[in-house]
């Protein structure tokens, strides 16, 4: 009888080898887990940006389509594109002005355009951003002001054209 016993095969796992495994893939998971709000922050921070730089280039084209001119409205001069994130409704703003800037803010859905300004130096997380009448600025230039998400909140961001 006891040489029966030693002669039988042992088949399967261990507990430790089990639990090896399960830590393994629970890490595994974690990290799949914490990357994840990461790459969809910055897929949401692409395509704001892009619709930004299309917007500038849809008032780029209707200046060059004026003979120098601005749009009357914002939303004449951001009608020409396709956007991803914002609708057209939320690019809002003035264009029809002839003097010194006041600060601008952005909210967290829109962007606010003004010419006769440059970007200035951005501030940080959730305060306004500071275009100014800088070296180039004229009644032509337009400035864009809109908000990324970063992990802490907000962040301001100002592109001129």
């Amino acid at each position: 009888m006891v040489g029966n016993l030693k002669s039988k095969k042992q088949e399967g796992f261990t507990i430790i080898e089990v639990l090896i495994v399960l830590a393994i893939a629970g890490l595994i998971m974690l990290i799949v887990f914490l990357a994840i709000p990461a790459l969809q922050r910055n897929s949401r921070n692409t395509q704001r940006r892009n619709d930004v730089q299309a917007s500038l280039g849809s008032f780029q084209e209707v200046i060059n389509n004026n003979s120098g001119k601005l749009p009357a409205t914002v939303a004449l001069g951001v009608a020409n594109a396709n956007y991803g994130f914002f609708d057209v409704a939320e690019f809002t703003g003035s264009v029809a002005s002839t003097a010194a800037v006041t600060p601008v803010t952005s909210t967290d859905s829109g962007v606010v355009f003004q010419n006769y300004a440059k970007c200035g130096t951005v501030p940080a997380v959730n305060v306004a951003a500071m275009p100014t009448n800088g070296a180039g600025a004229t009644k032509r230039t337009v400035v864009a002001v809109y908000r990324v998400e970063v992990p802490a909140g907000y962040q301001v961001q100002c592109v001129d054209m």
